[in-house]
């Protein structure tokens, strides 16, 4: 039997002139905008795509003129293919956005012409949340029981991986050797930030926040707990409460209490895009700056770490026994 793994991630634009169609898309989805009537929330997410589009623009000029995201998630499919034919499966991986192209739909669309017999479908969040996993596997559910060849399969659907031991592995790896670049490691100030979501969610039952309380935990457990560490939250948008303490405020807490080393951990994410290269290391390293911290760093994301690689590999095995 031939597998198909179906990756799927958020998305990203990847020319300034897609910041604001990919805006459009972003904000049309009702886990972002919560809307009911369509022509409505699509006629505000017209709105903030027109309002955001030049500030959007100016941020994605600054890392490169687009987001990466695509291009990593393609390596990161190639690899993870690799892999499971390596350990004996007949496997194909195909990749979908939910925002962006690669649409899902045009996923779907390859799976159904592949001749794949079972399907497994990956998220690229290890932590679940309403915003995005569910986001995403609704939209794919909808787009399977419409496509009768992909409908008729065998599909795996795959929730969460906060706690996976080798995704843990890998990323604890990673903040091994960055906290060898300090002359002391073990007194460095570890923070994790997340992408936050809104309050509502959570007290509505969105695990997000509990799985990443969960994924730092084992992490700490891996390092040995040497470090002081701590969990925020970025890149709130719009006027309701979202998760706190914000990672902005943190730093400036830092430097007031006159923390030196900060080792920032982007916990939530496993690839490089607009969050970390502009967010990060531009806007985030500035306020770190400003607040008198002079020793600020970033983890990288895991990208195609083949750690991660074996790790997401793992995961898809696990699902199929």
């Amino acid at each position: 039997m031939k597998l198909g793994v179906l990756v799927f991630n958020l998305g990203g634009p990847e020319s300034l002139r897609d910041v604001k169609p990919f805006l459009y898309q972003l904000f049309s989805d009702p886990e972002i905008i919560r809307i009911k009537w369509s022509p409505l929330r699509k006629a505000v997410a017209y709105l903030i795509a027109t309002l955001r589009k030049k500030k959007s623009q100016g941020y994605y000029s600054l890392i490169g003129g687009g987001s990466p995201l695509r291009r990593l998630t393609e390596e990161q499919a190639a690899a993870l293919e690799k892999e499971l034919k390596d350990r004996g499966l007949d496997a194909q991986t195909f990749v979908g956005m939910c925002t962006w192209k690669p649409f899902l739909r045009d996923a779907v669309e390859r799976v159904a012409q592949s001749g794949v017999d079972r399907l497994v479908i990956l998220p690229l969040f290890p932590q679940y949340s309403f915003t995005t996993t569910r986001a995403g596997s609704e939209v794919l559910r909808r787009l399977v029981a419409a496509t009768p060849v992909v409908k008729g399969m065998n599909t795996l659907w795959i929730s969460t991986w906060a706690e996976h031991p080798t995704y843990i592995e890998s990323f604890s790896s990673f903040i091994s050797k960055e906290l060898a670049k300090f002359t002391e490691p073990d007194k460095v100030q570890l923070l994790f930030s997340a992408h936050s979501i809104p309050e509502s969610y959570v007290r509505e039952g969105d695990p997000y926040l509990d799985q990443t309380k969960a994924s730092v935990e084992r992490i700490m457990d891996r390092l040995g707990r040497k470090n002081p560490y701590q969990l925020s939250f970025q890149s709130k948008i719009g006027p309701v409460k979202w998760l706190e303490p914000a990672t902005n405020d943190v730093i400036v807490d830092y430097g007031k209490r006159g923390i030196q080393n900060v080792l920032v951990v982007p916990i939530s994410f496993v690839s490089e895009h607009i969050e970390t290269l502009y967010e990060l290391d531009i806007l985030y390293q500035k306020v770190a700056k400003d607040a008198g911290i002079s020793n600020f760093r970033r983890v990288p994301a895991l990208n195609s770490d083949p750690t991660f690689i074996r790790a997401l590999a793992d995961i898809v095995q696990e699902a199929l026994a």
